[in-house]
Protein backbone atom coordinates (compact mmCIF):
# COMPACT_ATOMS: atom_id res chain seq x y z
CA UNK A 1 0.00 0.00 0.00
CA UNK A 2 3.05 2.21 0.79
CA UNK A 3 2.57 5.69 2.97
CA UNK A 4 -0.69 7.49 3.32
CA UNK A 5 -1.33 10.27 5.68
CA UNK A 6 -3.87 13.43 6.73
CA UNK A 7 -3.11 16.12 8.42
CA UNK A 8 -6.25 16.15 11.02
CA UNK A 9 -5.40 19.65 11.71
CA UNK A 10 -2.55 22.11 12.23
CA UNK A 11 -2.07 25.96 13.34
CA UNK A 12 -1.17 27.43 16.55
CA UNK A 13 -4.40 26.21 18.74
CA UNK A 14 -3.68 22.69 18.03
CA UNK A 15 -1.58 20.27 15.93
CA UNK A 16 -2.00 16.21 14.82
CA UNK A 17 -1.10 13.94 11.57
CA UNK A 18 -2.08 10.55 11.28
CA UNK A 19 0.94 8.58 9.09
CA UNK A 20 0.17 4.97 8.24
CA UNK A 21 0.69 2.18 5.39
CA UNK A 22 -1.89 -0.51 5.50
CA UNK A 23 0.45 -1.98 8.23
CA UNK A 24 0.73 0.25 11.08
CA UNK A 25 -1.16 3.85 11.80
CA UNK A 26 0.95 6.54 13.92
CA UNK A 27 0.23 9.44 15.12
CA UNK A 28 2.20 12.58 15.31
CA UNK A 29 1.31 14.93 18.19
CA UNK A 30 -1.88 14.88 20.21
CA UNK A 31 -2.72 18.47 20.27
CA UNK A 32 -6.39 18.59 21.08
CA UNK A 33 -8.58 17.26 23.43
CA UNK A 34 -8.94 13.17 22.68
CA UNK A 35 -12.62 13.89 22.21
CA UNK A 36 -11.92 16.70 19.75
CA UNK A 37 -9.02 14.05 18.23
CA UNK A 38 -11.68 11.34 17.78
CA UNK A 39 -13.84 13.75 15.83
CA UNK A 40 -11.15 14.42 13.81
CA UNK A 41 -9.91 10.88 13.36
CA UNK A 42 -13.29 9.88 12.29
CA UNK A 43 -13.77 12.49 9.65
CA UNK A 44 -10.46 10.35 7.97
CA UNK A 45 -11.92 7.01 8.89
CA UNK A 46 -10.27 6.18 11.45
CA UNK A 47 -10.67 5.06 15.01
CA UNK A 48 -7.99 4.88 18.45
CA UNK A 49 -8.24 1.59 18.29
CA UNK A 50 -6.48 1.31 14.84
CA UNK A 51 -3.54 3.55 15.95
CA UNK A 52 -0.13 1.95 16.75
CA UNK A 53 1.19 4.67 18.84
CA UNK A 54 1.89 8.30 19.10
CA UNK A 55 5.21 10.35 18.13
CA UNK A 56 5.99 13.60 19.88
CA UNK A 57 7.86 16.09 17.88
CA UNK A 58 7.82 18.55 21.58
CA UNK A 59 6.24 19.26 24.25
CA UNK A 60 4.34 23.14 23.68
CA UNK A 61 0.73 22.55 24.44
CA UNK A 62 -0.62 23.07 21.07
CA UNK A 63 1.34 19.03 20.58
CA UNK A 64 0.33 17.58 24.01
CA UNK A 65 -2.80 18.76 25.05
CA UNK A 66 -4.84 15.79 24.60
CA UNK A 67 -1.52 13.20 24.55
CA UNK A 68 -2.02 11.74 27.85
CA UNK A 69 -5.94 11.31 27.52
CA UNK A 70 -5.59 9.53 24.27
CA UNK A 71 -2.53 7.03 25.25
CA UNK A 72 -4.69 6.35 28.22
CA UNK A 73 -8.02 5.92 26.37
CA UNK A 74 -6.15 3.48 23.55
CA UNK A 75 -3.13 2.07 25.82
CA UNK A 76 -0.93 3.19 23.17
CA UNK A 77 2.65 3.73 23.57
CA UNK A 78 3.92 7.62 23.16
CA UNK A 79 7.70 7.84 21.32
CA UNK A 80 9.62 10.91 22.23
CA UNK A 81 13.29 11.73 23.15
CA UNK A 82 14.53 12.04 26.87
CA UNK A 83 14.66 15.39 27.42
CA UNK A 84 11.26 16.36 26.05
CA UNK A 85 10.21 13.25 27.91
CA UNK A 86 11.22 15.40 31.04
CA UNK A 87 9.41 18.20 29.88
CA UNK A 88 6.00 16.76 29.41
CA UNK A 89 5.76 14.54 31.85
CA UNK A 90 3.63 16.44 34.54
CA UNK A 91 1.46 17.59 31.63
CA UNK A 92 0.56 14.26 30.47
CA UNK A 93 0.02 12.39 33.88
CA UNK A 94 0.23 9.02 35.02
CA UNK A 95 0.94 6.34 32.69
CA UNK A 96 2.39 2.60 32.75
CA UNK A 97 5.72 2.07 32.34
CA UNK A 98 5.36 0.52 28.50
CA UNK A 99 3.52 3.41 27.28
CA UNK A 100 6.81 5.17 27.82
CA UNK A 101 9.19 5.10 24.95
CA UNK A 102 12.20 6.32 24.06
CA UNK A 103 12.82 7.57 20.45
CA UNK A 104 16.40 9.06 20.63
CA UNK A 105 17.07 12.61 18.43
CA UNK A 106 18.70 11.12 15.46
CA UNK A 107 17.25 7.36 16.18
CA UNK A 108 15.26 4.89 13.46
CA UNK A 109 12.93 2.94 14.51
CA UNK A 110 10.70 0.25 12.86
CA UNK A 111 6.71 -0.21 13.22
CA UNK A 112 6.35 -3.25 11.21
CA UNK A 113 7.37 -2.26 7.41
CA UNK A 114 7.10 1.49 8.47
CA UNK A 115 10.64 3.07 9.20
CA UNK A 116 10.28 6.57 11.35
CA UNK A 117 13.34 8.58 11.44
CA UNK A 118 13.69 11.69 14.14
CA UNK A 119 15.96 14.51 13.61
CA UNK A 120 16.99 18.18 15.45
CA UNK A 121 15.65 21.29 14.61
CA UNK A 122 15.38 24.51 16.16
CA UNK A 123 12.57 25.51 18.48
CA UNK A 124 12.37 26.82 22.11
CA UNK A 125 11.78 23.81 23.65
CA UNK A 126 13.79 20.82 25.57
CA UNK A 127 14.75 18.99 22.20
CA UNK A 128 12.46 19.45 19.54
CA UNK A 129 12.35 17.28 16.47
CA UNK A 130 10.78 16.44 13.13
CA UNK A 131 10.06 13.04 11.83
CA UNK A 132 11.17 11.67 8.31
CA UNK A 133 8.82 7.75 6.90
CA UNK A 134 9.93 5.14 5.07
CA UNK A 135 8.43 2.47 3.16
CA UNK A 136 10.26 1.06 0.38
CA UNK A 137 11.43 4.11 -1.96
CA UNK A 138 8.76 6.55 -0.36
CA UNK A 139 9.48 8.77 1.90
CA UNK A 140 7.44 11.07 3.71
CA UNK A 141 8.95 14.45 6.08
CA UNK A 142 7.11 16.05 8.42
CA UNK A 143 8.69 19.50 9.74
CA UNK A 144 7.19 22.11 11.59
CA UNK A 145 7.77 24.70 14.50
CA UNK A 146 11.30 25.48 13.37
CA UNK A 147 13.04 29.03 13.91
CA UNK A 148 15.26 28.45 10.82
CA UNK A 149 16.18 25.39 8.73
CA UNK A 150 19.94 24.04 9.16
CA UNK A 151 21.96 22.52 7.11
CA UNK A 152 21.48 19.51 8.80
CA UNK A 153 17.14 20.13 8.45
CA UNK A 154 18.01 20.76 4.75
CA UNK A 155 19.86 17.51 4.64
CA UNK A 156 17.30 15.33 6.34
CA UNK A 157 14.60 16.66 4.24
CA UNK A 158 16.06 17.05 0.83
CA UNK A 159 14.74 13.43 -1.05
CA UNK A 160 11.42 13.44 0.02
CA UNK A 161 8.40 12.73 -2.32
CA UNK A 162 6.09 14.72 0.22
CA UNK A 163 6.51 17.57 2.90
CA UNK A 164 4.56 18.84 6.24
CA UNK A 165 6.65 22.16 6.53
CA UNK A 166 5.53 24.82 8.46
CA UNK A 167 4.59 28.94 7.05
CA UNK A 168 3.65 30.03 10.14
CA UNK A 169 3.06 33.75 9.36
CA UNK A 170 3.54 36.52 7.45
CA UNK A 171 6.23 39.41 8.67
CA UNK A 172 4.39 42.33 8.55
CA UNK A 173 1.35 41.09 9.66
CA UNK A 174 3.03 39.43 13.09
CA UNK A 175 4.58 43.23 13.39
CA UNK A 176 1.85 44.73 12.78
CA UNK A 177 -0.52 42.67 14.99
CA UNK A 178 -1.51 42.87 18.83
CA UNK A 179 0.80 40.30 20.31
CA UNK A 180 3.36 42.04 22.37
CA UNK A 181 6.88 42.39 21.14
CA UNK A 182 8.26 40.26 23.53
CA UNK A 183 6.30 37.40 21.79
CA UNK A 184 6.85 38.86 18.16
CA UNK A 185 10.92 39.04 19.38
CA UNK A 186 10.42 35.04 19.77
CA UNK A 187 8.28 34.00 16.80
CA UNK A 188 10.79 36.06 14.49
CA UNK A 189 13.74 34.34 15.78
CA UNK A 190 15.77 31.10 15.73
CA UNK A 191 14.02 29.48 18.00
CA UNK A 192 10.49 30.22 16.99
CA UNK A 193 8.59 29.56 13.72
CA UNK A 194 9.12 29.93 9.79
CA UNK A 195 7.70 33.01 7.85
CA UNK A 196 6.08 32.63 4.59
CA UNK A 197 9.73 34.30 3.14
CA UNK A 198 11.63 31.44 4.96
CA UNK A 199 9.55 29.10 3.91
CA UNK A 200 9.74 29.61 0.49
CA UNK A 201 13.49 30.13 0.51
CA UNK A 202 13.82 26.65 1.95
CA UNK A 203 11.77 25.41 -0.73
CA UNK A 204 13.93 26.81 -3.03
CA UNK A 205 16.99 25.07 -2.00
CA UNK A 206 15.56 21.72 -1.86
CA UNK A 207 12.91 21.91 -4.46
CA UNK A 208 14.09 18.88 -6.88
CA UNK A 209 12.83 16.26 -9.39
CA UNK A 210 11.46 14.16 -6.38
CA UNK A 211 9.48 16.34 -3.99
CA UNK A 212 5.86 16.25 -5.76
CA UNK A 213 4.31 18.47 -2.89
CA UNK A 214 4.75 20.54 0.20
CA UNK A 215 1.86 20.73 2.70
CA UNK A 216 2.01 24.58 4.30
CA UNK A 217 1.15 23.94 7.80
CA UNK A 218 0.84 25.39 11.36
CA UNK A 219 -0.19 28.35 10.22
CA UNK A 220 -0.87 31.74 12.47
CA UNK A 221 -4.57 32.13 12.58
CA UNK A 222 -3.71 35.56 13.74
CA UNK A 223 -0.73 36.46 10.92
CA UNK A 224 -1.20 34.67 8.22
CA UNK A 225 -3.78 33.39 6.05
CA UNK A 226 -3.90 30.47 3.27
CA UNK A 227 -3.97 32.43 0.11
CA UNK A 228 -1.47 34.35 1.58
CA UNK A 229 0.70 32.03 2.29
CA UNK A 230 0.88 30.01 -1.03
CA UNK A 231 1.00 33.00 -2.89
CA UNK A 232 4.01 34.65 -0.50
CA UNK A 233 5.70 30.87 -0.83
CA UNK A 234 5.65 30.25 -4.19
CA UNK A 235 6.67 34.21 -4.90
CA UNK A 236 9.83 33.30 -2.73
CA UNK A 237 10.65 30.74 -4.63
CA UNK A 238 10.17 32.77 -7.72
CA UNK A 239 12.17 35.40 -6.60
CA UNK A 240 15.48 33.24 -6.09
CA UNK A 241 14.81 31.41 -9.93
CA UNK A 242 13.15 28.49 -8.48
CA UNK A 243 9.83 28.09 -11.07
CA UNK A 244 7.76 25.20 -11.51
CA UNK A 245 4.42 23.89 -13.05
CA UNK A 246 1.37 22.49 -10.94
CA UNK A 247 1.74 19.15 -12.51
CA UNK A 248 5.47 18.98 -10.93
CA UNK A 249 4.87 20.08 -7.97
CA UNK A 250 2.24 21.52 -5.94
CA UNK A 251 1.74 23.78 -2.70
CA UNK A 252 -1.11 22.57 -0.44
CA UNK A 253 -3.35 23.41 2.12
CA UNK A 254 -3.89 22.46 6.11
CA UNK A 255 -6.26 23.27 8.27
CA UNK A 256 -6.75 24.58 11.83
CA UNK A 257 -10.20 22.94 11.80
CA UNK A 258 -10.76 20.01 9.56
CA UNK A 259 -8.32 17.51 8.20
CA UNK A 260 -6.75 16.77 5.05
CA UNK A 261 -7.65 14.77 2.18
CA UNK A 262 -5.42 11.11 2.82
CA UNK A 263 -2.50 11.73 0.73
CA UNK A 264 -1.67 7.99 -0.67
CA UNK A 265 2.03 8.78 -2.48
CA UNK A 266 1.76 5.93 -4.68
CA UNK A 267 -1.12 7.53 -6.47
CA UNK A 268 0.48 10.35 -7.40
Amino acid sequence: MGIQFSVLSSGSTGNATLVANGEVTLMVDAGFSAKRIDELMMERGVTGQELTGILVTHEHSDHIKGLGAVARKYNLPIYANEKTWAAMEKAIGNLADDQRCILGTGDTRDFGSLRVESFAISHDAAEPVGYNFYDGKEKLSVCTDLGYASDKVKEAICDADVLVLEANHDIEMLRMGRYPWNIKRRILGDLGHLSNDATGELMSEILNGRLKRTYLAHLSREHNMLDLAKMSVRGAMEDRGCFFRDSEFKLCETYYDRPTPWDVLSER
